[in-house]
């Protein structure tokens, strides 16, 4: 049985809301900008302190922005920064103008018992592992504020939910942290930019939950805002991350590089073939323009080899991603993130297994030597093959979700949008690992681990096919052309920061083990 969209509406006395019509389906958004800050102190009502926990890929981004735009509004809301006793982000977060002396910067549970809005953005295992103290520290009547609903789904999981003396609210930003802070501060110049957001609201005891969590959203510089449930965000968020967002394109790349290089292509020719390929006028493209864009630039011959490729991959890549999504929804993906979280450390008398490197293969080398070179702006080869096999893992995690009952404004974020405006250009800068590496744990973890499962299913499947010259599907192919998605981007596109977001080799704004000496 196909389920039809959640249809989801909510109320706000803060805020604009707009509806907008997507492939035929009416959502409500939140349109952001720096001008509406000055609603901010509205939007918090009631909230004196705002407790950031943590300080991975979302706290440092979340924390500086909101403390940033409540300046702006001129309100004395303090933004406090709680870390666990000993943590070595305690440098990190003074030198990000945090501090003990100020009251800006403290223990990890002081600072919940302290916070009228508790933001929860420690890793999810650790959430996992510790949601019990947690809880048990949160002030009655206070807000709980995920980026993820992640926790929702393992305490689903155990039969347990929430307690009933706080609102559960969640802003989950459509890109990683550095992203979400980067376009924060580029949009300073304009009326902002940043990263989409969806927001939910799972609980809430006062009726203030949605105007919060819609300030929390704006206070981030997200341009729009899409509602959704915390079961839906982690939903298609945890899938996403392992299907084209992370894993997928990477699989998708190694697979690539090795056959083009085994067919005989020169090895700088095939990583721009690739990786520049889609990090670069591929996504530019799709980003502005939109997937048909990507398939009428081509020419003839190029159309062809574009067919050729989307036909033999559209559905191995829906084979895994199918499977990942019903790992995700059944809770066994999540497990295994807190399961992995546990390897991390000696256990049981067996040694420690922290995550490995993921860009050591020898495409990830020619890849230095590639960018060294490459001139300023330059957005690399539009391949025809490396396109109709990206673009195909795009469309079949579309109607992955889309069969899952997902809104479009989710299905949009989470398949194109995170995809080619936050995280590639990652990818585009300092390759795989820059871009993965600076996602959360359990995006790390699940890029790791679904990467091979793609790169396996496209060489032995896919390139098979292809090889052996087995017909076209050309019933794909026009379902393809006339899907009604391409509108929904169309209208999303439009919605889109004015800005490109600029990832510069030297990036000071991600994980401090990524930045270059």
């Amino acid at each position: 049985m196909i389920k039809s969209p959640t249809k989801l509406d909510f109320e706000t006395s803060v805020f604009k809301k707009e509806k907008i019509n997507l492939a035929g389906h009416d959502e409500f958004i939140v349109k952001g900008g720096r001008d509406l800050f000055h609603l901010l102190p509205d939007a918090f009502k009631g909230i004196k302190q705002i407790g950031v926990i943590g300080w991975g890929s979302q706290g440092p981004a979340q924390a500086q922005n909101l403390r940033d735009s409540l300046a702006v509004a001129k309100s004395d809301i303090v933004v406090k920064i709680g870390l666990r006793k000993g943590s070595r982000s305690f440098a990190e977060a003074r030198a990000a103008g945090f501090s003990e002396e100020n009251g800006t910067l403290g223990d990890i549970y002081e600072t919940i018992s302290g916070s009228d809005l508790v933001l929860l953005l420690i890793s999810d295992s650790a959430q996992a592992d510790n949601y019990e103290k947690i809880f048990s520290h949160l002030k009655p009547n206070s807000i709980l504020g995920l980026s993820h609903g992640f926790l929702l789904g393992h305490l689903q999981s155990l039969g347990l939910d929430f307690p009933k003396n706080i609102s559960v609210i969640a802003v989950c930003p459509k890109g990683m942290g550095p992203s979400v802070r980067r376009l924060y501060v580029q949009g300073k110049e304009i009326n902002g930019a940043g990263i989409n957001s969806s927001f939910g609201v799972h609980q809430d005891i006062d009726g203030r939950a949605t105007d919060v969590a819609l300030g929390w959203s704006v206070a981030l510089g997200s341009p729009f805002t899409f509602v959704t449930t915390l079961e839906q965000e982690y939903k298609s968020d945890i899938f996403g991350e392992r299907g084209i967002l992370l894993g997928a394109v990477h699989g998708v790349v190694e697979s690539l590089f090795r056959r083009y290089t085994e067919n005989g292509m020169d090895e700088d020719l095939a990583y721009k073939n690739t990786v520049e390929s889609i990090t670069g006028i591929i996504s530019k493209t799709i980003s502005t323009k939109g997937m048909l864009s990507v398939y009428n630039s081509l020419s003839e011959e190029g159309k062809k080899e574009f067919e050729a490729a989307y036909s033999a991959s559209y559905y191995p890549c829906m084979d895994i991603l199918y499977e990942c999504y019903e790992d995700v929804a059944s809770g066994s993906e999540i497990r295994s993130v807190v399961l992995a979280g546990r390897r991390f450390y000696e256990k049981d008398g067996l040694p420690a297994f922290p995550m490995g490197k993921i860009d050591q293969t020898r495409m990830w080398k020619v890849g230095e030597r590639v960018r060294s070179t490459r001139p300023a702006g330059d957005l690399g080869p539009l391949y025809p093959f490396t396109a109709g096999v990206f673009v195909a893992l795009m469309m079949a995690q579309i109607e992955i979700l889309r069969k899952k009952g997902h809104s479009y404004s989710e299905i949009i974020n989470e398949s194109v949008i995170e995809a080619v405006d936050s995280l590639n250009p990652f990818m585009h800068a300092r390759g795989v690992s820059f871009m993965v590496d600076n996602c959360s744990t359990t995006a790390r973890l699940g890029s790791r681990k679904w990467a091979p499962r793609f790169d396996y299913v496209l060489t032995q499947q896919a390139l098979v096919a292809v090889d052996n010259a087995e017909p076209i599907n050309r019933d794909l192919i026009s379902n393809f052309l006339s899907d009604p998605v391409h509108g929904a981007i169309e209208v999303c596109a439009q919605l889109r920061p004015t800005v490109d977001i600029s990832v510069p080799a030297d990036a000071d704004f991600v994980r401090p083990e990524l930045r270059k000496a």
